[in-house]
């Protein structure tokens, strides 16, 4: 099996892209991608596009051979892979998998939403696809409804306080302040989040990821590729996928990311890793709870402890495992298909040294974690220099 590189890395800035279309967002970050990975279009051997709903965010199927036309690639074979909000993570599994395989030498993987143009109304409805649509969407469940369930169970079984979620905000969007790519750039409080309107009790406004446009790219290539065209290759060692259930109610608890656990498990043996050995992470944050199952899944602190865990600063810049050094999807941004994707580049540039004021010091070794819907699929990646 081949070992696989990341050798080139691009991204567009996340936020209400009111000037850019759907493709022109992924000709964007694609072709910074190309230019950072030193390659041409000729080296490419195949294209894996995230998207979650092309067709209901702008009305456009057929989205892979739109973006290989777009980005000028034809005869490139494209393919779109849609795991709701976990469309960017299992496309860079798709494209890990080309490359290890020996399928293909250089792979482009890319992500892409543009969401905002649409209202929010329809944002919600098409957001929503991703639940149960017999039990729970049919019956007028929301994102925010479920994960606002996730929360109010994870406070009556663990004791996880209000406050403890809030500080998952406010570390958030403290590290987007750094980030020049990440859609809300300033800083909140405990108490602002605590007194923002109310969406589904108890997370209110600053609890949730907004709608976001924009997309993310990465240039994989075999470990020979790789010396030809990087100095500096982060190598992705690790790769897990799991799924659960989608309806909340068919869980065996709530509480618990079973998807999160068991595709973890299938990286960390993988790469040959456990949790102590990861210096950075990029965790799934749809909602303040979300990084709560997401770093008790990951297993960088006991289950039930992440409200603890998060309080006392371990998973803030300079604590024991920094958790969304880019701000994640609370304040970097959700577009949904890119989402996946971009927590690769983020895990890139910190691996590389390359993370600015928000850089963890020597940082060899970093994860991903991707979820789509409420827990239904899970994605997880390991980097290492």
């Amino acid at each position: 099996m081949n070992r696989v590189a990341v050798i080139g890395v691009g991204l567009t800035k996340f936020g209400e892209l009111w000037d850019h279309s759907f493709s022109d967002l992924f000709v964007e970050a694609g072709s910074a991608a190309i230019i950072d990975a030193g390659i041409d279009g000729k080296d490419i051997g195949s294209i894996y596009v995230g998207n979650m709903s092309g067709g209901r965010f702008v009305n456009q199927e057929h989205i892979a051979s739109l973006i290989a036309d777009h980005a000028g690639l034809n005869p490139v074979p494209a393919t779109r892979i849609e795991a709701a909000c976990a469309s960017g993570g299992i496309a860079v599994r798709q494209g890990v998998m080309a490359v290890a395989s020996g399928m293909h030498d250089v792979v482009v993987v890319g992500g892409a939403e543009k969401m905002t143009d649409i209202t929010t109304e329809k944002v919600i409805q098409t957001l929503v696809t991703a639940a149960d649509q017999e039990w729970e969407a049919f019956l007028g469940m929301t994102f925010p409804g479920l994960y606002g369930m996730i929360a109010r169970r994870h406070m009556h079984e663990f004791g996880t306080t209000r406050e403890q979620l809030a500080e998952v905000a406010v570390k958030n969007h403290a590290n987007a302040k750094n980030n020049p790519t990440a859609q809300f750039r300033f800083d909140v409080t405990v108490e602002k989040v605590l007194n923002s309107t109310m969406v589904a009790d108890p997370l209110t406004l600053l609890d949730c990821s907004p709608i976001t446009d924009g997309a993310a790219c990465i240039v994989l290539a075999t470990e020979e590729k790789a010396r030809e065209f990087c100095d500096s290759p982060v190598y992705i060692t690790g790769a897990g996928q799991s799924t659960s259930t989608i309806a909340l109610h068919d869980r065996e608890r709530m509480t618990v990311s079973d998807a999160t656990i068991n595709a973890s498990k299938m990286a960390y043996k993988m790469a040959g890793k456990t949790p102590g050995d990861i210096d950075v992470a990029e965790a799934h944050d749809c909602f303040t709870i979300a990084e709560l199952l997401a770093i008790e899944g990951l297993g960088f602190c006991d289950i039930g402890s992440g409200g603890r865990f998060t309080e006392e600063g371990c998973t803030a810049i300079g604590g024991e495992i920094p958790v969304n050094t880019s701000g994640g999807l609370k304040a970097k941004g959700h577009p949904v298909g890119a989402t996946g994707v971009a927590q690769v580049v983020e895990i890139t540039y910190q691996l590389r040294g390359e993370a600015g004021m928000r850089q963890v010091d020597g940082a060899e070794v970093g994860l991903t974690h991707n979820v789509g819907g409420s827990g239904g699929t899970a994605a997880v990646h390991i980097l290492e220099r």
